[in-house]
């Protein structure tokens, strides 16, 4: 009994670690490898404090996602290092190839935005563009929740390479932060010099947060001999502005926690993720799947927010861990079997 109290309120402690290390990550000193180890072992806790249920799958997922949303924001927490870090032109030089000597995302601006004398003028393309952007939030849980009820057997395993995914691609993040098509425009129009040692600086964008500038065209680092004049705008924002109205400030603000973190795209790969495990389940689910993936895609680069190279980055990411990650399940069932161990001895009086 004593064994089985102890188990539980060790994991009941480390749950609440967990849960309050990116809450805290700013006022504590340590260092941020640290404070993510604590986050990410909150779902792995909460698998040890209570008894599997629908109920707890989906708060661990929940916890997963709160320790990832962290992973995913802390590299712009001193944000300072992390421009001296940032890659601004690897993908503009892979753009530019695939756009045949021009970036796809102005070909698409060029050809389908619109403009007038009082600012942008919206098309309903326009608008079911943004909402597929701004719904992708809500897209790989959704598939997720859709699997543990209609084959919940599946879930486990659906739910291991969502999130791999997520995790995979903040990894990415850490090591690699890499600027948007909008990111860079904005630099090169205000002319801000890079900070010492790196590429960028923090950009000035307009009230509407459209980003009408340059773009450099391959260099190491972006400058002012090297850049093409380009005429990129960030279109999601803009009609957002238009949109919500006054909501749209503490709306973006809540969901932009770091704008460098382009490469790979997280949108394409949880979305192609979701895809692939649906066609698992039935083929309408994955045609209709697919078919989000696929406006999506188009939307993230018509819209300023994502190069083509990000998205096959993220393309790329997925198709590693759907292939190979089956490769790591004998190392992820030794991990089950130990937690589920724990959960046994955890409750084997209650």
């Amino acid at each position: 009994m004593r064994r089985s109290n102890a188990i539980r309120a060790a994991a009941w402690a480390v749950l609440a670690a967990g849960v309050a290390a990116p809450l805290v990550r700013k006022r504590v000193n340590a260092p941020p490898v640290i404070l993510q180890t604590v986050a990410f072992a909150a779902p792995v806790s909460l698998c040890v404090a209570a008894r599997r249920s629908r109920a707890r799958d989906v708060a661990v997922c929940a916890l997963q996602m709160w320790a990832y949303l962290a992973a995913y924001e802390t590299p712009h927490d001193d944000a300072e290092r992390q421009l001296e870090r940032v890659h601004i032109d690897y993908p503009i030089v892979l753009d530019r190839a695939l756009g045949l000597g021009e970036l796809p995302t102005v070909r698409l601006q060029r050809a389908l935005a619109r403009s007038g004398p009082d600012g942008p003028q919206w098309r309903r393309l326009d608008g079911v563009l943004v909402w597929a952007h701004w719904i992708w939030f809500l897209v790989p849980h959704t598939a997720l929740a859709y699997i543990l009820v209609r084959r919940p057997e599946r879930f486990p395993r659906a739910a291991v390479m969502t999130y791999a995914v997520f995790d995979l691609g903040a990894c990415v993040y850490w090591l690699l932060p890499t600027a948007p098509p909008w990111y860079a425009a904005a630099l090169a129009a205000k002319r801000i010099p890079p900070i010492a040692g790196g590429s960028g600086a923090a950009p000035i964008v307009g009230e509407s947060g459209a980003a009408f500038g340059h773009l450099g065209n391959g260099s190491s680092r972006a400058s002012s001999e090297q850049l093409e004049t380009l005429h990129v705008r960030r279109m999601m924002v803009e009609y957002g502005e238009d949109f919500w109205r006054e909501r749209w400030g503490p709306l973006f603000t809540a969901l932009g926690g770091n704008p460098l973190a382009a490469m790979p795209s997280l949108h394409v790969a949880s979305s192609a993720t979701a895809a692939l495990l649906l066609f698992e389940v039935g083929p309408l689910e994955g045609a209709l799947a697919w078919s989000y993936a696929f406006v999506l895609s188009f939307a993230l680069v018509y819209l300023g927010e994502h190069y083509v190279a990000d998205l096959l980055g993220g393309v790329a990411l997925t198709a590693g861990v759907y292939l190979y990650g089956p490769r790591a399940a004998p190392l992820v069932r030794a991990g089950a079997r130990a937690v589920t161990r724990l959960e046994e001895l955890a409750h084997e009086h209650a």
